[in-house]
Parts: C-alpha cells; sequence; structure tokens
C-alpha cells in the first residue's frame, strides 16, 4: 500500500495541484473513503473524488470519549432530502456527561437515516447516508441566512433550535421567487407542537430520561449511599464586599475585560480556607486518604441538558481576574452544549450558587469522590444586630456539607468560619489572613 501511495500521490498531485502531501493523505484514506474530510477543502479533490464515487457516504458515530462508547440520538438537525455542508451539523449525540454534535464528512444530499430520535447509538454505528453533490443553488444561499441571524442576539442561545428553520428554507428556496411562502408555510407548523394539554386533562407522558439525567441521578444516588453526609451552617454579611464591588467593577471590567462578581471572593475564600485545613481537600480512597497539594475547584453549571460540573485549576495560582475569566469561558462552553470531559474531570472542591434561582437555604450534595461542597444561596437584607443596635444588612446564608468520615465536625466548622471571614472582610484575602 505504501509503494502504491508513493507512486500515485505525486501524479495525482500534479494533475489536480494540489501539495503532494494532501494528495498522499487523500489516496491513502479513500478506500473505503476514510477520514478525508481534511483533504476536502481542495475543490480538485473534491471533484475528482465524485468522478468515481457512484454511491452515498455513510456517517458513523464518531469517537465520543476515551470512556464512552455510547450515547443517545437527541436530534435530527437535518431532514431527508436536505443538503448538508462540509462539517455541518447533522445531529445531536448526548451521552452521560456531554452532548455532541454529528458533523458531516461531505457535502451532499441526506438519503438516508438509520436511527430514529432517542435511540441508542455506538461509537461507529452507522446512522445516516449522505449522497455527494454540489450544493445546489437554494443551499448556496443558506449559509448568509446564518450569518445575517448571527448579529441577533436572541436566536444565538437556542442554536439547535434555529438550525430547523433554514432547513425548512432550504426546502422552500428553489423557488428563488417567492421568499414569502416559507413564512407562510411555518406559522401553521409551529402550532402543533407547541399544542399545550386541555385544562383538567388526566393525560400522563412517559419520557426517556436522557444518558445525562441519569448519570445525574447515579452520582447522586452513589453520594447519599456512600457518604456520611452533614451539612453545617453560617450566615454572612455582604456589606464589605458589594461596596468593594461597586466601587471597582468598572475598573475592573476596563482592566481585566471581565466583570467582577461574587463567585471570585468565594472562590478564592474558599481556596485560602483549603489550604488552611487540608482534610476538606482531601478524600477516602479504599482505607487511605488523598491529600491534594493543588486546589481545583468545582463550579456546578446549569445547563441546557442539565447540571454540569466544570473545574477551575490550580486556583492556588489564580487571582480575582483569572477565576471570573475562568468562570465566564467555562459557563458560555456550558449554555452552548460545547464542554468537555476534559473541562469537567477531577475536582477536589465543589461550590454552588444556588441564590442565581431565589434559593435561601439548602443541604448541596457531596460531588464524589470529593468529601465537601460549598453552597451560596440568594442575598437578602435581613435585620442584624451591629455593635448592639439593630441594623438592615445584606445577608448570605451559606452551607457545607461534608463527609464526616473524613471531616470532623470542628474542622468544617473552622472552614465555613474562615470562609465567612473573609468574604465578610475581603482585605483579609489580600493579606493572606
Amino acid at each position: 500500500m505504501l509503494k502504491t501511495v508513493v507512486q500515485v500521490a505525486p501524479r495525482l498531485a500534479t494533475r489536480l495541484a494540489v501539495p503532494n502531501q494532501v494528495a498522499r493523505n487523500f489516496y491513502s484514506n479513500s478506500k473505503p473513503f476514510g477520514n478525508v474530510a481534511p483533504c476536502l477543502t481542495y475543490p480538485a479533490l473534491k471533484t475528482f473524488r465524485r468522478s468515481f464515487s457512484d454511491g452515498p457516504v455513510d456517517i458513523p458515530v464518531p469517537t465520543l470519549a476515551d470512556s464512552i462508547d455510547r450515547g443517545n440520538l437527541a436530534t435530527w438537525e437535518k431532514e431527508i432530502g436536505d443538503y448538508v455542508a462540509v462539517d455541518e451539523t447533522i445531529a445531536v449525540i448526548d451521552t452521560d456527561k456531554v452532548s455532541v454534535d454529528l458533523k458531516s464528512p461531505e457535502g451532499g444530499e441526506l438519503v438516508e437515516k438509520l436511527a430514529e430520535e432517542g435511540d441508542d447509538i455506538e461509537v461507529g454505528q452507522i446512522i445516516a447516508k449522505i449522497m455527494p453533490k454540489e450544493a445546489p443553488e437554494g443551499a448556496a444561499a443558506e449559509p448568509p441566512a446564518p450569518a445575517a441571524a448571527a448579529p441577533a442576539a436572541e436566536p444565538s442561545p437556542a442554536q439547535a433550535v434555529a438550525s430547523t428553520p433554514p432547513a425548512q428554507t432550504t426546502s422552500a428556496a428553489p423557488p428563488a421567487a417567492s421568499p414569502p411562502p416559507p413564512p407562510k408555510t411555518s406559522p401553521p407548523v409551529q402550532p402543533v407542537p407547541a399544542a399545550a394539554p386541555v385544562p383538567g386533562s388526566r393525560e400522563e407522558r412517559l419520557v426517556k430520561m436522557t444518558p445525562m439525567r441519569m448519570k445525574i441521578a447515579s452520582r447522586l444516588k452513589e453520594s447519599q449511599n456512600t457518604a456520611a453526609s452533614l451539612t453545617t451552617f453560617n450566615e454572612i454579611d455582604m456589606s464589605n464586599l458589594m461596596a468593594m464591588r461597586q466601587k471597582y467593577k468598572d475598573q475592573f471590567l476596563d482592566k481585566h475585560g471581565v466583570k467582577l462578581g461574587f463567585m471570585s471572593a468565594f472562590v478564592a475564600a474558599a481556596t485560602s480556607a483549603l489550604q488552611e485545613i487540608p482534610a476538606v481537600n482531601g478524600r477516602i480512597e479504599g482505607d487511605h486518604i488523598v491529600y491534594h497539594d493543588y486546589i481545583d475547584i468545582s463550579v456546578a453549571v446549569s445547563s441546557p441538558r442539565g447540571l454540569v460540573v466544570p473545574v477551575l485549576r490550580n486556583c492556588e495560582t489564580k487571582s480575582f481576574a483569572d477565576i471570573e475569566a475562568n468562570i465566564v469561558e467555562l459557563g458560555t462552553k456550558a449554555k452552548n452544549n460545547t464542554i468537555t470531559l476534559e473541562d469537567m474531570a477531577g475536582g477536589t472542591f465543589t461550590v454552588t450558587n444556588g441564590g442565581i434561582f431565589g434559593s435561601l437555604m439548602s443541604t448541596p450534595m457531596i460531588n464524589q469522590p470529593q468529601s465537601a461542597i460549598l453552597g451560596m444561596h440568594a442575598i437578602k437584607e435581613r435585620p442584624v444586630v451591629v455593635n448592639g443596635e439593630i441594623v438592615i444588612r445584606p445577608m448570605m446564608y451559606v452551607a457545607l456539607t461534608y463527609d464526616h468520615r473524613l471531616i470532623d465536625g470542628r474542622e468544617s466548622v473552622t472552614f465555613l468560619k474562615s470562609i465567612k471571614e473573609k468574604v465578610e472582610d475581603p482585605e483579609r484575602l489580600l493579606l493572606g489572613l
């Protein structure tokens, strides 16, 4: 095979006017049309391939991750008969950790679907077929449509939903002189899926759990069954932190390009407290205790497909700006369903903020195999006693759920009190107190 590639590739490169290495990669992978997508950016190779391609191209389930060999077909983003461009999303596959976009390796018409939405599928399984062909004129006009929609901030959060209307527009696009018909056909289609249950109806619906929801359920039950969980509470006067944020938020944004929030202060305070009490940063492994000399803090984030817990790594080396930038990056990836397994791997301690949903108090569950989790809550103005006087202050309840097998009550209370003191007096963070 190598000898054949060496002999044929130079002639192919000369004939098609493409780099020799590209021709070699194309030829060596073209049976049975394997990973040739990187080569097909050269129009000459695309045309050459179609000249002897007499059948549809199989679309297999790609490698999802090192430890994941199966998933669930969440949605089809294209319908049979639609034109699909190279690297355009055909379907979305859910796993127990992340959602993966199935990209098309070839431009052409989707001619067959071999799996239905909700089906369990395995890596390597053929789930669709595409007939290679040049983009029709209607489809050629399709790329500018998303570009025109991109400036609008509203459609972007629901990219998966927004990709369906373009498919309908494509099918109605051949009559170029009739852009109005697509809008006329779309309104009748929308009310059908949007039909609400009839008031007073006692019907029930059976909906299959997604792999991610099943994994969340399994992990939460594992945490409940494994750890000797106990929760301790405290309250924090947020006055000084809120005053500091109000005073420096504009300068912080101008210099660092990210907004100054409360999460960075809590992460920094937790990092300092973890250094003071290493047991909270450890975990039980068999009949041993593992103490981490680094601090990786998991931050619970709500995504469209469920709860994910990306990790802020080496927090002991991060400034407020580093923490805020990292949180924004991971939060954006979670909302766009582009977060990866590497983003969520590991973690030695977790911080979760139920306050963004209005929670006043809760008992968070430990993220196994970690040993503790800090729960933040809503900030509410309440009457408190300060220097013998009753005053109104913005207060937050905080909770620390810990594994009593490893962490004693004294350590847990001391840890939470340390966070309270640092957040109430942010200067202590700067002075290392």
